[in-house]
């Protein structure tokens, strides 16, 4: 295929901007998808997204496009052919997510292509994200082609988010196009852009293979499935490749392209986005970032790949029964493969036996990989309360970083906890600055710059305790703000502050999973405010049920769950008074008994609603 009619681009917004929409006209314009096929969000394969509507994978798809840019081919050779002026080009796709969790599969789709659509929602204009994935897409040096969105909406201003963007760009407002990703106006328009603006893929298609695995997936006939962007040379089925990275080698055992669904082809060339089944079924040979070559004729060097994503939430994952530890460990294998930011590794924990600490970027991300664990492979794990990390100085000097309280090694040798920094950017209307500066700062903010975007639009940046941003800080955003607030965030390094361990007991017995770090000045409100939360979720018992918040072995805040009562007297019709005493007093004993020995068992479900503060 000639390098020159190739356009490899992806789309990049805020999230709920119509990425998922727009990318739908595309496979309609193009043909890509027989029309009795075509479905909403057609590249949002899971039904997790559909069911809530985001994009959580970034998807690639290839389309055929018929341009309207005049062929280079001469009269004689035009002489017979209906389309004189058209020439057809292969458009790879990459629809990408827009929550900030998710901007690992942004960065990786931004590596593989030379352009990027910037969507803006015509109603709410520039948000956070849209700022964070430019930034990116420039950084990588593409070429970005700026676009408003939903135009058809009755309430858009279309014009105002126009100016937002050429301020931002630097650019006139002639350049930005106006398109409707729901009835498809504008979209031939953004199309032929595409066409012209982004340029045609570089390398060397008679130079030694090198591929970018910027993607992959688990078949069980196929083995691990690579997504690559061939950067130099050509690959086939049946030739023997090299994992540059993971020193592996391997049988290529069909090579594709994404209609979206794989298709298979003969080859993949210069400058195409596609697969290669490798056949392997050690998951931890094929990895993402990894440069493909020919075992034969090697490259020399190998891409640059991605940086390592920074996980910024911690929590473990058990499962019910320990005979469930293999299983759980072959679906994190698999889900690993499928989400490079996705990470674990084996922990012991004394109250709950065998299982996995895993990190991830965000409460979202975390809710996403449970879910899924319980979709796709029937799996309801126990999970602990999140946590970020910390990093302990002991009156020795000797440092070391923990994930949960747990692992504190001596409670009395800490001489100081660091906990992580961020660097939070929350783009919103002037008219809701004052509560946005007033949750920032009871999040113990310290401010650094406010920046007017445009006159109605006020760009405000501060450092946070990660600890405070990564739980339901973006919910609380969205109350104060009546959701007219976007926020990004990211990880600067480790800060010294006045920190203690706080414990809950349940019934007497410490719940290692509540366990939490947390401001001295706050320990009494947080205590008060997760022991009233556990209150509302724990189901009663048969006893009577103490729940404790405890610093240092003091116990700050204290609720009590009263026990089932059942009616053991309802059997008795008649009678002396003192038969049903007597049953009663039985009961009272039993009761006591229990409250001694008994143990709460707490559902899995409890471990996540937990999660967000009272």
């Amino acid at each position: 295929m000639d390098q020159k009619h190739i356009r490899n681009f992806c789309i990049i917004a805020h999230i709920d901007h119509g990425k998922s929409t727009l990318a739908d006209r595309f496979l309609d314009l193009t043909g890509a998808v027989e029309k009795r096929k075509m479905q909403e969000q057609m590249l949002d394969t899971m039904s997790i997204e559909r069911e809530r509507g985001i994009t959580i994978k970034m998807q690639p798809v290839r389309m055929i496009y018929k341009s309207k840019v005049k062929s280079q081919k001469s009269k004689e050779e035009q002489a017979g052919q209906e389309d004189l002026d058209f020439e057809l080009y292969t458009l790879n796709l990459i629809d990408t997510p827009g929550h900030v969790d998710f901007g690992y599969e942004v960065s990786r789709s931004l590596a593989a292509v030379e352009g990027a659509i910037l969507l803006v929602d015509a109603t709410k204009g520039v948000q956070a994200q849209t700022l964070a994935n430019l930034e990116q897409a420039l950084m990588q040096g593409l070429v970005v082609i700026p676009a408003v969105n939903k135009i058809d909406l009755p309430h858009a201003r279309p014009e105002e988010a126009a100016e937002e963007i050429s301020k931002i760009l630097g650019i006139s407002q002639n350049e930005i196009l106006y398109i409707s990703g729901k009835t498809g106006a504008g979209v031939p328009e953004l199309l032929e852009k595409v066409v012209k603006v982004i340029p045609p893929p570089k390398g060397d298609p008679k130079g030694p293979l090198k591929a970018l695995i910027f993607d992959s997936s688990y078949d069980s006939y196929k083995g691990v499935v690579a997504n690559i962007r061939v950067v130099d040379g050509s690959v086939k089925a049946h030739e023997v490749v090299r994992f540059m990275m993971a020193d592996a080698t391997s049988e290529v055992i069909e090579v594709g392209v994404f209609r979206p669904q794989f298709e298979s082809t003969t080859i993949l060339e210069t400058g195409e986005i596609g697969y290669i089944a490798t056949g392997l079924k050690e998951i931890n040979k094929v990895r993402v970032g990894d440069t493909v070559t020919h075992e034969q004729t090697q490259a020399r060097t190998a891409l640059a790949g991605y940086k390592e994503p920074q996980r910024v939430v911690f929590a473990s994952f058990f499962p019910q029964s320990a005979d469930g530890f293999d299983m759980l460990r072959d679906a994190f294998a698999k889900l690993r493969l499928n989400d490079a930011s996705f990470y674990f590794e084996p922990e012991q924990s004394d109250a709950l036996g065998r299982g996995f600490r895993c990190g991830f970027l965000g409460v979202l991300h975390l809710d996403i990989i449970r879910e899924r664990l319980s979709r796709e492979y029937g799996i309801v794990p126990l999970i602990t309360a999140p946590s970020v990390s910390y990093r302990i100085t002991t009156r020795n000097k000797e440092e070391y970083v923990i994930y949960s309280p747990s692992q504190i090694r001596d409670a009395g040798d800490v001489l100081t906890i660091a906990e992580p920094y961020a660097k939070v950017e929350i783009l919103t209307s002037t008219e809701y600055l004052g509560q946005v500066m007033q949750l920032l700062n009871e999040s113990r903010g310290i401010s650094k710059e406010t920046q007017y975007v445009t006159t109605e639009k006020v760009l405000v940046r501060y450092e946070v305790p990660l600890a405070e941003v990564v739980v339901d800080f973006y919910d609380r955003l969205k109350s104060a703000t009546s959701g007219y607030a976007s926020l990004t965030y990211e990880l600067i390094g480790f800060t010294p502050n006045d920190l203690v361990r706080m414990d809950i007991l349940v019934a007497g017995d410490m719940m290692e999973p509540f366990a939490q770090i947390v401001p001295r000045s706050e320990v009494v409100r947080r205590g008060k405010a997760l022991v009233a939360k556990l209150k509302e979720v724990l189901p009663r018992q048969l006893f009577a049920v103490s729940i404790q918040a405890a610093v240092g072995g003091k116990i700050i805040a204290r609720e009590d769950i009263s026990a089932m009562r059942k009616d053991v007297t309802g059997y008795l019709y008649g009678g002396d008074y003192s038969r049903k005493k007597k049953l009663l007093e039985k009961q009272k004993k039993g009761k006591q008994k229990m409250k001694a020995m008994g143990k709460v068992d707490i559902p899995p479900d409890v471990y996540f609603k937990v999660l967000q503060r009272s």
